[in-house]
């Protein structure tokens, strides 16, 4: 076979793992996404070694959480966004600071010869939260539109874009050479901001007044796509994480008349193709080399990374008026780590701040909170269910 094809049969066997794994998780009532997570863990490097990643594989896993953070923004409203914005800036702020502190302080205990750089540098990278998991687990609990799913991606935008700043500040500090100006990035992220609002009311506008014209065909299926991209672009250029993008996008699509029907047309290609090779692609990057030799530090890190946002998020829960279950649902709604804690750690390493010891450490970690995040979420939606039936099974 032509080699430049053999990615075809890579996407027909992820393809089916990745629906054998869904299906078989929901057999044990937990949601499809960690089957598939998992799915791709043992297909790839870590266990059988069926796939290798690629880069044609990475793309079109870069595709579907795009599409996947797009169809959020769709399915979120935007009065709610902007009442829970006071909630989502304590939520992100708790799970900024006590990740950042936690982490510094654990590789100090569990690394004592680890510089001061190294553990700033840690701190940062644990501050970083990957919406993207929670999303689709919330999506198959059908809880993302409650004020908790709400407050968890309002938050996780404020904490990629206090990240970056902080990383900023970081990078200043350990090598001033390296990088941007603090104020520069600050302009970018503030541009961003602005071109979305900007475009956002001009594009609604333009969709309600030409509807009959861009509905013909698959002319608005189109629209959306080519518009998703573009702001998933802008973004990723102005220091913006790409899939911010595709989340504002999804909610200025949102406010126009064809909400439901382009959720609906994006949902079909994304859960056919696109979002199943991103869960896949996840395990696929997983790699077992060296683990015994960092075993300990790997742990203390995958605990600084869990109770950082279960304490500092359920915190700013707690100060956001939501009661003791709903901000431990927040909490673990926050807890996974994967794009931008991978796209941090690959800087620190290439820059010489970390060792490898703490790159494995973290693909541990973004490898344990990706597989908890759906089971603890279900359980902590599910507990509250029950004991609401139970209520009122003692008032009738």
């Amino acid at each position: 076979m032509n080699g430049n094809l053999t990615f075809l049969l890579d996407i027909a066997i992820i393809l089916i793992f990745a629906n054998l794994g869904g299906f078989l998780s929901r057999k044990i009532k937990q949601p499809a996404v960690l089957g598939q997570i998992i799915a791709g863990l043992v297909i790839g490097p870590a266990v059988l070694g069926i796939i290798e990643e690629s880069s044609a594989i990475s793309h079109m896993a870069e595709i579907g959480v795009i599409l996947l953070m797009f169809i959020a923004g769709l399915e979120t409203d935007i009065d709610d966004l902007k009442a829970s914005s006071k909630s989502s800036a304590l939520i992100a702020l708790g799970g900024v600071v006590v990740p950042f502190v936690l982490g510094f302080l654990a590789l100090k205990l569990a690394k004592p010869s680890a510089t001061t750089n190294e553990g700033l540098f840690l701190g940062v990278i644990l501050t970083a939260t990957s919406v993207s998991i929670t999303v689709q687990a919330l999506r198959e609990l059908k809880k993302l539109r409650t004020k908790q799913g709400v407050g968890i991606l309002g938050a996780a935008i404020i904490d990629d874009v206090a990240g970056i700043i902080i990383l900023t500040v970081i990078i200043g500090m350990i090598s001033p050479t390296e990088s941007s100006n603090i104020l520069l990035v600050l302009g970018k992220i503030a541009l961003f901001f602005i071109l979305s609002m900007a475009f956002g009311i001009i594009f609604s506008k333009f969709l309600t007044k030409h509807s009959e014209f861009i509905c013909r065909e698959n002319r608005l299926l189109t629209a959306a796509l080519i518009f998703c991209f573009s702001l998933a672009f802008i973004a990723e250029e102005l220091g913006v994480a790409a899939i911010i993008g595709a989340y504002f996008t999804g909610v200025i699509f949102s406010t126009t008349p064809h909400r439901n029907r382009v959720s609906h047309e994006i949902q079909r290609i994304s859960y056919a193709l696109f979002t199943p090779i991103f869960f896949i692609n996840i395990g696929l990057g997983v790699k077992f080399n060296n683990v015994s030799g960092v075993i300990g530090i790997s742990i203390v890190i995958i605990l600084a990374s869990v109770l950082g946002k279960l304490i500092g998020c359920g915190i700013g829960s707690k100060l956001s008026g939501f009661n003791n279950r709903e901000s431990l649902q927040i909490s673990i709604g926050m807890i996974p780590r994967a794009e931008v804690a991978l796209i941090v750690t690959n800087l620190g390493l290439s820059m010489g701040i970390i060792g490898n010891d703490i790159f494995t450490s973290i693909i541990l970690t973004v490898l344990v909170t990706t597989i908890i995040t759906p089971p603890m979420l279900k359980l902590a939606f599910d507990d509250k269910e029950k004991e609401s039936k139970r209520k009122l099974v003692k008032k009738m």
